[in-house]
């Protein structure tokens, strides 16, 4: 079966700010204060800002995201939209190194992979393998349609409020349109803070082991208060960048048919069956 493990990271998103200072300054001569620009109010406001770019987000009911970057040896190139609504959807296209491309949609906890053409008469002819995340994670112990969901922007907005040490770095425009650009380096503990407590020992020793020390955040943010880019930088381990575009653009995210669909779960266990037999 030539249809194999693909890697598919998804890495979402993360937003900061910092530094406090005063924007009234007089014009002309007038003793009426200048009212700041939101580019300063991003600058200067931290956690207004932050609030503000939280509810700007999740006001919004899709995204368009594009992803490129490494982690852990392997190129990560995807691009697709995110149905921002409950449960999360989303549909990827990612790419691998060879250039062949697979069509990724999850629908809450459901992940459907699409299947190679040539793949599909040595499955029953069905188009879409399914995978359970919520049934894989009881089994191991894990809640991996939690962390899927994690990939809704507002969530990192929110998460990344209470983050300390962040800094502004300066405006600048990404993909056309005039952003603020905030950074953090977050230590590898306060990092491993964020991760599931399930998966936080597998995740810390294999950072370590990449030799992972600290984590460096960045997050650009546009006058209408929407993340426009957010990379991660994991040293050794690798960095991703991903864009986000076309906030509020109508995507349809549907569920793949039944008659099309091959339950991984099910093939594991009719596998499992044959084994067992022998």
């Amino acid at each position: 079966m030539s249809f194999g493990k693909k890697s598919v990271a998804v890495a979402v998103s993360a937003l900061t700010a910092l530094a406090v200072s005063a924007c009234g300054t007089t014009s002309g001569g007038s003793s009426e204060p200048k009212q700041p620009s939101v580019l300063e109010l991003l600058a200067s406001d931290l956690k207004g800002s932050l609030q503000k770019t939280s509810e700007a987000t999740n006001k919004s009911d899709s995204v368009t995201v594009s992803m490129t970057g490494n982690a852990g040896g392997e190129k990560v190139e995807m691009r697709g939209v995110l149905d921002l609504g409950d449960p999360v959807k989303a549909e990827m296209t990612t790419t691998d190194p060879k250039g062949d491309s697979t069509v990724v949609r999850m629908v809450g906890a459901v992940i459907y992979v699409e299947i190679p053409a040539e793949d599909r008469a040595s499955m029953d002819g069905k188009r879409w393998m399914k995978m359970d995340l919520d049934e894989a994670g009881k089994q191991a112990g894990m809640n991996f349609g939690q962390q899927f969901e994690d990939i809704d922007p507002t969530k990192q907005v929110k998460t990344l409020l209470a983050t300390e040490g962040t800094k502004v770095v300066g405006q600048e425009t990404v993909n056309g349109a005039a952003t603020v650009h905030y950074t953090v380096n977050t230590p590898l503990a306060t990092h491993l803070e964020q991760v599931d407590a399930k998966l936080r020992a597998g995740v810390e020793q294999q950072m370590t082991k990449m030799g992972v020390k600290e984590i460096t955040t960045d997050l650009w943010v546009d006058e209408q208060y929407r993340p426009r880019r957010a990379a991660l930088k994991m040293g050794p381990l690798g960095e991703l960048v991903m864009d986000y575009t076309d906030y509020g653009k109508a995507v349809t995210v549907e569920t793949p048919p039944t008659a099309e669909t091959l339950d991984f779960a099910e093939m594991l266990k009719g596998l499992q069956g044959l084994t067992a037999g022998n």
